[in-house]
């Protein structure tokens, strides 16, 4: 299985994550910096990471290069999508931005993986919540870091 992972990243945080599921999974992390339309397609997964900035708005380099993924065939293409926030100063809009590229993935076709509970976290109004869960993993490095790796694991579990 071929495995992209495509993220953006200022703080370092969620390249961080990306570059640590890549070496689990035996999957290529690309930054959005660098990405080509073919790592969109080119794969038998694609995750999606990206931290949530400000009120629910995408991390700077999703927003520049968010063409690349709006042009991308997803048809039948599978995808993962993970994101960093934090639910103490944002509580109204954590996670955000993976509600945002979800639906945008779900425009373009494809079939997304990997929802996750939303117990055991404080926030009180998310774009990614669908049904009572988040579209993908939602990670909050900033409160609750002791909980990554595991969420990480189970999360990765549930994808492959």
């Amino acid at each position: 299985m071929s495995i992209n992972i495509i993220f953006g990243s200022d703080s370092g945080c969620t390249k961080k994550i990306a570059l640590e599921m890549a070496t689990r999974i035996d999957g290529r992390a690309v930054n959005i910096l660098k990405a080509e339309p073919s790592d969109f397609t080119d794969c038998s997964l694609l995750i999606l990471g990206c931290p949530t900035y400000g009120d629910g708005e995408l991390q700077i380099d999703w927003e520049d290069n968010l063409a690349l993924l709006q042009e991308a065939n997803l048809d039948n293409k599978t995808v993962a999508i993970f994101g960093t926030g934090d639910q103490d100063i944002y509580p109204d809009s954590f996670v955000d931005a993976i509600g945002i590229l979800y639906d945008i993935v779900i425009e373009r076709g494809a079939k997304v993986i990997g929802f996750t509970d939303t117990a055991g976290y404080q926030f009180t109004r998310s774009l990614a919540v669908r049904d009572d869960h988040f579209v993908g993993l939602a990670l909050d490095e900033d409160n609750q870091p002791f909980e990554t790796d595991d969420r990480i694991a189970s999360w990765l579990k549930q994808i492959l």
